[in-house]
């Protein structure tokens, strides 16, 4: 087949209708870094499906936590858009729980924000390394 050849099993959706609807985000505890997460961001841990612990972002998406013992995790970046009017509020429940948050995406900024694109952002670390990035406004993209 060649890769000017649509695959014979595309339903002929459109492109602009492909959409993320889950990613495994590897942990070595799943219900701490999702129990973690879910408290900064105001959210809720869903119920164990198999091996995954799932939490809804509230637009299709879901965080699938799954446990990884046998290596190290291997640190991802994970970027969530969130309104304006909770910003503060993640902000201070990081604070409440000791994590300190940056300014930039390497660290160097703590205890800061950023006001990038005409919003607000900030960057920490979940339990397991991962860099995690709270924004009020998306990139502006080329």
């Amino acid at each position: 087949m060649s890769l000017d050849q649509p695959h014979p099993h595309v339903s002929g959706l459109p492109s602009a209708a492909v959409q993320l609807n889950h990613t495994a985000v590897y942990a070595s505890d799943r219900r701490l870094s999702a129990g973690f997460l879910a408290t900064i961001l105001g959210l809720e841990v869903g119920a164990p499906l198999g091996p995954f612990l799932p939490m809804d972002l509230g637009n299709g998406v879901t965080l699938d936590y799954y446990e990884k013992r046998d290596e190290p995790i291997q640190s991802q970046h994970y970027a969530f858009l969130v309104p304006e009017e909770r910003f503060d509020g993640m902000i201070s429940r990081l604070e409440t729980a000791g994590v300190t948050y940056y300014a930039d995406p390497h660290h160097t900024r703590p205890g800061r924000t950023n006001d990038l694109f005409g919003g607000r952002g900030a960057y920490f670390e979940d339990p397991d390394g991962h860099n995690m990035e709270i924004m009020t406004r998306p990139y502006v993209r080329p």
